[in-house]
């Protein structure tokens, strides 16, 4: 079904259409070979709270972004290259129904849909086309060193690492963009490169620091880190934001109200294979 929708016009203008609700501020979708293959709401689990986001599944990537006008308006697009992408089950926990963890080199996040039915279709859709996408380039599975699923920071009252500094709005939340943990800012003063992540080097803790080291010493590689000497930096620079992509500046009045409040049978996931 997909081959046959590579060529066709109907596809052409639903990717053309996904492009125009990001505007200018979201990447080119249109290339030759990429098919959509579906799409629908998910929640995400975010770095303070779970919030809706629009996903959008292509032959080849997954894509997906912060509702501001539902199927009209996306802002902060991410694009997930397929053939690097993982998922992994997520048992219900309370309220928590319907999750899996999307794992990837770039970020790793856990995701619910609205119920069980939905849950299988996407983790479905998903695998068959890694497993197409694969077996098409002729390659395996990439062995690169996946990004860590975040602790978020409603689960950390304490620093994981020291497990004494008590967070405060004095004392803020970082993670190790290496385990994940939340720790504070003594705990993660160190910083790592980690390629498939950042361009520069990102914040790290203690732990992970001596374990990255050791490695480097052992495989006779350059260190590649710097220290956070200035002390708690509230603003960090490139892809190392102390506050992930996840709060977005708010939109227009009337507009994330929208967002926020989308009835469950907006979350379905329709396919168009």
């Amino acid at each position: 079904m997909v081959d046959r929708l590579v060529n066709s016009e109907a596809n052409a203008r639903r990717v053309h259409n996904v492009e125009q609700c990001f505007g200018s501020s979201g990447q080119p979708l249109g290339i030759p070979g990429r098919v959509l293959v579906g799409e629908g709401v998910l929640t995400k689990i975010c770095r303070k709270r779970a919030k809706p986001r629009q996903f959008f599944l292509f032959n080849d990537a997954l894509v997906y972004g912060n509702i501001i006008i539902h199927k009209k308006k996306y802002n902060k697009q991410h694009i997930l290259a397929l053939e690097d992408v993982k998922l992994e089950n997520v048992n219900d926990d309370g309220n928590l129904r319907n999750g899996w963890k999307i794992i990837n080199p770039k970020k790793s996040f856990v995701v619910y849909a609205a119920t069980a039915t939905e849950k299988k279709e996407w983790m479905a859709h998903i695998r068959k086309c890694v497993e197409d996408l694969l077996t098409q380039r002729g390659v395996s599975r990439s062995c690169s060193t996946d990004s860590p699923v975040w602790v978020p920071d409603s689960e950390a009252k304490n620093c994981m690492h020291c497990s004494k500094s008590e967070f405060s709005m004095v004392n803020r939340r970082h993670h190790c963009r290496h385990c994940g943990i939340v720790a504070c800012n003594s705990c993660t003063s160190k910083r790592w490169l980690l390629p498939e992540q950042s361009t520069k080097p990102i914040r790290v803790c203690l732990t992970c620091y001596q374990k990255l080291s050791s490695q480097a010493s052992q495989n006779n590689v350059t260190r590649k880190y710097s220290m956070n000497a200035g002390g708690d930096d509230r603003v960090s620079s490139g892809e190392d934001s102390s506050d992930d992509e996840d709060d977005a500046t708010p939109a227009k009045q009337g507009e994330t109200s929208e967002a926020e409040q989308l009835a469950i049978h907006d979350a379905h996931f329709h396919s168009y294979d």
